[in-house]
């Protein structure tokens, strides 16, 4: 609707430096205050020096792309089962959400952690090294969760553990999801993700050169600036209701590009 088209309700000329946290700085204090500072006013904020190495992101994003890149019928070979009732899976863009919306996206979704959980049927075969890249990216993925959890949970004056076992512990599922916006002709009148927050805990994204993160922030849609080889943190809605609402999670949106 003309209330939600990019064009007529991004804030242009302005974008919104959401706040950055170098998680290698050696006053963890410092650290937890930013976090739980950002979460409260923000929901979301941008980590640095967070461990994982660039080039287990590089290819993650590599695999990634490379499988949306095949043909659409080695796509379909991992697609969702309709019957099924998973989330897990591929989907094709301009399927229709509650509201009769289309965001232009093609989406792969499935568990990585933990092993208990993991589907292999929903992971491509194609690329070949998608498994083994996508397991060395959930290895290095745990750590950082399980610092953010931690920092959270101080950051509301509890123990250290605790918010993390509010939220499921040791059961905690962790799913991957990668959003593909192939090009569209008009951008100014599509989004690739219409206006929603985050049903998970956090939201840890992975993004790349291609701007398209929108943030709701003081009445207005801004587009939000990334930072090479930062992960950015959303706060989802299982944190906003387990922090009684002192977190909050964060209103966002995705926009799409001619190329």
């Amino acid at each position: 609707s003309e209330k939600e088209q990019p064009a007529a309700t991004t804030l242009h000329g302005v974008v919104l430096e959401v706040p950055v946290i170098d998680m290698s700085d050696p006053e963890e204090e410092k650290v937890v205050e930013r976090i739980a500072e950002a979460s409260r006013g923000w929901g979301i904020f941008q980590v640095v020096n967070h461990g994982i190495p660039d080039e287990v992101i590089r290819e993650l994003q590599r695999v990634g792309k490379e499988f949306f890149e095949l043909p659409q019928a080695e796509k379909e070979a991992v697609a969702k089962d309709p019957a099924g009732g998973s989330i897990e899976g591929y989907g094709t863009s301009l399927q229709k959400d509650v509201d009769g919306k289309r965001g232009w996206v093609d989406h792969l979704f499935h568990r990585i952690w933990p092993p208990s959980a993991v589907n292999y049927k929903f992971w491509p075969k194609n690329p070949s090294s998608y498994r083994e890249a996508n397991e060395e990216y959930a290895k290095k993925l745990l750590e950082v969760g399980d610092r953010l959890f931690r920092s959270l949970s101080i950051g509301l004056g509890l123990e250290a553990h605790e918010l993390k076992e509010g939220a499921g512990g040791e059961d905690i599922i962790h799913l991957l999801k990668i959003n593909y916006y192939p090009p569209c002709p008009r951008p100014d009148l599509a989004l690739g993700v219409v206006a929603h927050t985050d049903m998970s805990a956090i939201t840890i994204l992975v993004p790349n050169e291609v701007q398209g993160l929108q943030v709701f922030k003081d009445e207005h849609w801004y587009d939000v600036k990334y930072i090479p080889n930062a992960l950015i943190i959303h706060i989802g809605d299982q944190i906003e209701i387990l922090s009684n609402g002192k977190y909050k999670s964060v209103y966002h949106r995705t926009t799409v590009d001619k190329e």
